[in-house]
């Protein structure tokens, strides 16, 4: 695929989003994400349409194989969070919650 065919899907799929119209979207997300299964962009967009569809399992892994760009590092933890309560593991959920927000802050900082 190339980039300007990537940046095509892209473009339609947040176009379905925006226009209600999730299926559509989850599947061109779905196609991207089966056709490089690092891309941390697809893998974001297809992980809020599965969480939004209650597959916390599912999002959970297609976020844990994709390279996430560090501008969605804050996505990609609320993301992760929502997927692992989803599924039940609450305690694994507030520690990644955590994580992140040490890293984004600092250990020593208060969050509220």
């Amino acid at each position: 695929m190339t980039t300007d065919e990537r940046q095509f899907l892209m473009t339609a799929m947040w176009l379905f989003m925006r226009h209600g119209q999730p299926s559509r979207a989850r599947a061109i997300c779905e196609a991207l994400v089966e056709n490089d299964p690092r891309d941390g962009i697809a893998a974001v967009a297809l992980a809020e349409l599965l969480l939004d569809d209650g597959e916390g399992q599912r999002a959970l892994e297609a976020l844990r194989a994709a390279d996430v760009p560090p501008e969605l590092a804050h996505a990609e933890a609320v993301l992760e969070t929502r997927a692992l309560r989803r599924i039940g593991r609450r305690a694994e959920a507030e520690s990644r919650w955590r994580r992140y927000m040490e890293a984004r802050k600092g250990a020593g900082r208060k969050w509220l």
